[in-house]
């Protein structure tokens, strides 16, 4: 008897179930191909546990697309007024439809991502490309066939719309539905693509910061009515009810620890600062990623991890230098970084460093990393126990004080380290006045 129901092993979620018609997206080539993608670009090199990939997050995404999906859409779980205004939830046929998308958009949603994963999407693709247009083009126009031919037949516009969501398919329109679906994956507060990375990123880290409790946070999680000026309820949105607020505070704190103390870990910014220093010489589309799909997916970690490899050895090579801080971790050391002190001088002393530095000591001797998030300031419907429908930063003590986080970083090369260190010393004050007399 042919097999219909596939189990995947995952550290995880323990097992990550697929049927047949599933099994097919996941062995296509586009799928496949995240097998080879890190998960974290160069994290490893700070992190060695940190050698996952896209392919298990991607598995794990739909895993959990699903189970969100089934809360939700369950019977005692959507009020009227919530179904009135979804009616692609009205019947059993429908809601079946919906979920074999959600879990296929899941799958899929990641199947973009360039070499090192968001290394260097913004320096290295043209103007209006990021990963989210790969995954829609690629979901469109080599997946159609497979989703087609399911049974019933899936259309692949449906799954494409709901991967990327309407931040970045701004020129399709969403219903009130499809807003909700593609906010089960790609949302700000309770997207089950953030729930995967921040479990799995910390477990392969090595680090606690990114545990929350997932289970009770699904569990109460519904399809809420925001709260209005006026009298009734706003646009559907994803929301939680107020015995799951505290796991949705945990969330956004293990969000908040994981972006401070691994995302932007000082370290693992400058190898991915030299990562597109090398591609810039290496990639031969004048030193940018080819928007071909085909290109695309013969592209992986692998070939330029040969390449760098190869690179670090002979002088000869395009990025010969950048590939070899790579692989004899000879990385630029911090110089400068941001502190609130400085703050009360110049509104972006970071920058003023940077400029007055690279001034100083030339262009390839310095480097600059920027990073921003703002924290667990997200506004979320809160289903309270009489029924009312409040504001996340409302209802919560929690929320609103998490900070925002800002890291600002100035490499330089470790040759000119302490000579740079000493020169900062006794001008870093006139580098401030000095951007402050120019701004005014």
């Amino acid at each position: 008897m042919v097999k219909q129901q596939h189990e995947f092993c995952d550290p995880i979620h323990a097992f990550v179930r697929a049927d047949t018609d599933e099994r097919t997206v996941i062995d296509s080539v586009p799928v496949q191909r995240l097998r080879h993608i890190h998960q974290l670009a160069t994290a490893y090199l700070v992190y060695p546990g940190a050698t996952h990939r896209r392919f298990e997050h991607s598995l794990g995404t739909m895993e959990l697309a699903g189970r969100v999906y089934d809360v939700v859409t369950g019977p005692s779980a959507m009020t009227s007024e919530v179904r009135e205004l979804c009616p692609e939830a009205s019947n059993e046929q429908h809601r079946l439809y919906w979920r074999r998308v959600i879990r296929l958009a899941a799958l899929c949603h990641d199947i973009g991502h360039l070499p090192f994963s968001h290394a260097a999407e913004k320096e290295l693709l043209p103007a209006g490309w990021d990963h989210e247009r790969f995954s829609r083009k690629l979901i469109v126009e080599r997946l159609a066939g497979l989703l087609g031919s399911m049974k019933p037949p899936v259309d692949a516009e449906d799954v494409a719309k709901i991967a990327v969501g309407p931040k970045k398919a701004k020129d399709l329109s969403y219903s009130p539905w499809e807003r909700v679906l593609s906010e089960i994956i790609v949302g700000d507060a309770f997207g089950v693509d953030r729930m995967d990375y921040l479990l799995r990123d910390s477990l392969h880290a090595g680090v606690a910061y990114g545990s929350f409790g997932h289970h009770r946070l699904i569990d109460t999680l519904r399809v809420l009515l925001l709260p209005t000026d006026e009298s009734g309820g706003g646009e559907p949105a994803l929301g939680v009810e107020l015995g799951g607020l505290q796991s949705a505070e945990a969330l956004l704190m293990a969000r908040y620890f994981m972006y401070s103390q691994v995302y932007f870990h000082r370290v693992r910014m400058i190898y991915d600062i030299h990562l597109i220093d090398f591609l810039a010489k290496w990639l031969p589309d004048d030193g940018t990623f080819s928007t071909d799909l085909d290109k695309h997916l013969s592209l992986t970690d692998n070939e330029i991890m040969a390449a760098i490899l190869e690179a670090s050895y002979s002088s000869s090579q395009p990025g010969h230098k950048w590939a070899r801080r790579l692989v004899s971790r000879e990385h630029f050391r911090v110089l400068y970084s941001r502190n609130h002190k400085d703050l009360d001088w110049h509104p972006d002393p970071a920058n003023a460093v940077y400029q007055a530095v690279k001034q100083k000591f030339g262009v390839e001797s310095v480097r600059i990393a920027s990073r921003r998030d703002r924290g667990g300031k997200l506004e979320f419907p809160v289903l309270k126990d009489d029924n009312e429908v409040v504001l996340s930063l409302t209802e919560s003590e929690v929320l609103p004080k998490l900070p925002a986080i800002a890291v600002d970083h100035v490499y330089v090369d470790t040759v000119i380290l302490q000579e740079a260190k000493k020169w900062l010393r006794g001008n870093l004050r006139k580098i401030l006045d000095s951007e402050l007399e120019e701004e005014s």
